[in-house]
């Protein structure tokens, strides 16, 4: 099973690194290698939570997360991406800012590392609210089990009232606009976490307006099955449903990849790399991991595991806002939620233990 989900990862890995090798020799392949191991290690958290929406999609949809997602992540997010921010805030097209990215200005001009961190608060509040939001939507419903019930049975109670989450996020993005973006930063860091916001309702509300009920599901198809009378409209609501579940998930992981795009310039600038180690290493291995989750049925087993998640990517949007006007190493990101995830593992297996419940053995 390992062999099986894992497979690939490895021999994209390979091929990654005797690109970056042939690219630039021994640094680019060494470079390349540290932003794959970074990625992986400083995005469990994006696993776990991708492997929350990732089992409730269809065979086929996990195929397309695992092929199509993941140009969307190479291409689009780690090489597309710093170069349409460069474009957009610098008024450079694509073109140039790759050769600005290749060939970096000795004359003293802006460099093209400089142009995208300069783009950073838009960034960062994007992501910091669409991430807040995610998180608030999860703390605020009611849930059969809690993990920090202490603070989790009070958020649910509060979160009885309609669209409390949208009141915290615009309360917080307005906090960090006045207090927190430097000055003349305000309207930009404003505008950008509104799009976030809008962002994950829009792209959450279509997720929901088509979610189908699994029992109804199965009743339905029952009573629709009839001999060449084409696609059900069961069916074409399932495929509506996997389609925006799939949107979700990779507007999900674009907002889980800005910080780690913008962190990788502390190593290097150059875009190649960057796509080699953040995009074919490390978006490839997580996306092995959510599946493993998945196919594993580990976030049954270890019931308190979605709950880390959810809280270190509260911890993750807080820290983003944060870092508008404090910048914020990548690595202490990592670590809480990484921290988060293995407190909530643990005392998934006490409350096993304490239970009698007995995880599934995991295949070799």
């Amino acid at each position: 099973m390992a062999l099986r989900t894992f497979g690939l990862s490895i021999v994209v890995t390979i091929a990654a690194l005797i690109v970056a090798f042939l690219y630039g020799g021994p640094q680019a392949l060494l470079l390349t290698a540290i932003l794959g191991v970074l990625e992986i290690s400083l995005s469990f958290d994006n696993a776990v939570i991708n492997a929350t929406v990732l089992r409730r999609m269809s065979d086929f949809w996990q195929k397309m997360f695992l092929t199509v997602g993941i140009l969307i992540a190479v291409v689009g997010m780690r090489l597309l991406f710093p170069l349409a921010i460069v474009w957009i805030t610098a008024g450079l097209d694509p073109v140039h800012a790759m050769r600005l990215a290749l060939n970096p200005p000795t004359d003293g001009s802006p460099t093209y590392e400089s142009l995208v961190t300069a783009a950073h608060p838009q960034i960062a509040a994007f992501g910091g609210i669409f991430l807040l939001m995610l998180f608030l939507d999860f703390v605020l419903a009611e849930k059969d089990v809690t993990w920090l019930s202490w603070i989790e049975k009070p958020l649910e109670k509060i979160g009885r009232l309609d669209q409390l989450s949208v009141v915290i996020a615009s309360g917080a993005l307005l906090y960090t606009a006045m207090y927190i973006a430097h000055p003349g930063e305000e309207t930009t860091v404003l505008v950008a976490g509104l799009l976030g916001m809008m962002t994950y309702l829009v792209v959450n509300g279509l997720g929901e307006l088509f979610h189908i009920d699994e029992e109804a599901e199965i009743a339905d198809l029952d009573a629709e099955s009839k001999p060449n009378s084409g696609p059900s409209e069961l069916a074409k609501a399932a495929g509506k449903a996997g389609f925006f579940l799939f949107l979700y998930l990779e507007v999900l992981d674009a907002s889980f990849s800005f910080d780690g795009v913008i962190g990788a310039f502390a190593i290097t600038a150059d875009p190649i790399i960057i796509a080699l180690g953040l995009g074919l290493i490390g978006a490839m291995f997580v996306r092995s991991i959510t599946v493993y989750l998945v196919r594993q049925g580990t976030l049954s087993q270890y019931v308190y595991l979605e709950h880390g998640a959810h809280w270190a990517i509260g911890a993750l949007a807080v820290i983003l806002l944060y870092s508008i006007g404090t910048p914020v190493p990548e690595v202490v990101t990592g670590l809480i939620g990484l921290v988060l995830i293995i407190a909530a593992l643990i005392s998934s297996v006490v409350r096993n233990r304490r239970e009698g419940a007995t995880p599934v053995p995991v295949d070799a």
